[in-house]
């Protein structure tokens, strides 16, 4: 019953994020709007990380996570480096907002969880998230982008983005097996 439980909160997790992505899809993001969910993004999965940092006592989770805060914050330094170079002010919109509200409801299930179904949660919530993140970059940031370097950002941070998901895969595998 718990393995059903922690699958539909992935599940759910993904579902919000592609729902964020659907509405993308509907207006036309400014380049303001996409730096925004880029950001958000990036911000939401150093939260989930965090709370990694202070639950899991499992050295790849641990791992995982000091990536994902280091990467994820390496990704936020660079988009705001560069909104900086192009006097652009992120612009908050539905799809920024609605990844802070569904990160706010995963981070409250993420901590409600007790440590023996921790690790799998979070570890399932982040191949979820990264695959829902790695689509809306794909399919709906890079194609909207009109700045050619803001577009170039979102490029270069796909295969880290991939390169996450693969780890997070490989972490939810060795889960499985113990």
């Amino acid at each position: 019953m718990k393995k059903i439980s922690v699958f539909f909160s992935a599940a759910a997790v993904a579902g919000m994020m592609l729902t964020a992505i659907a509405t993308a899809q509907s207006p036309k993001l400014t380049d303001p709007e996409i730096a925004s969910v880029a950001v958000t993004a990036n911000q939401v999965d150093i939260e989930y990380a965090k709370i990694a940092a202070s639950k899991s006592k499992n050295a790849e989770v641990l791992n995982f996570a000091k990536t994902m805060a280091a990467d994820h914050q390496s990704v936020i330094d660079q988009a705001v480096a560069l909104v900086t170079k192009l006097k652009v002010t992120p612009k908050d919109n539905d799809v920024s907002k609605k990844l802070k509200s569904d990160g706010e409801t995963t981070k409250k299930m993420l901590q409600s969880k007790s440590a023996k179904d921790f690790d799998k949660a979070y570890i399932d919530n982040e191949v979820a998230y990264h695959k829902a993140v790695i689509a809306a970059v794909k399919d709906v940031l890079i194609p909207q982008a009109q700045n050619a370097d803001l577009k170039a950002l979102l490029e270069k941070v796909l295969p880290i983005l991939n390169t996450h998901l693969e780890h997070a895969e490989m972490v939810q595998k060795s889960l499985t097996k113990s």
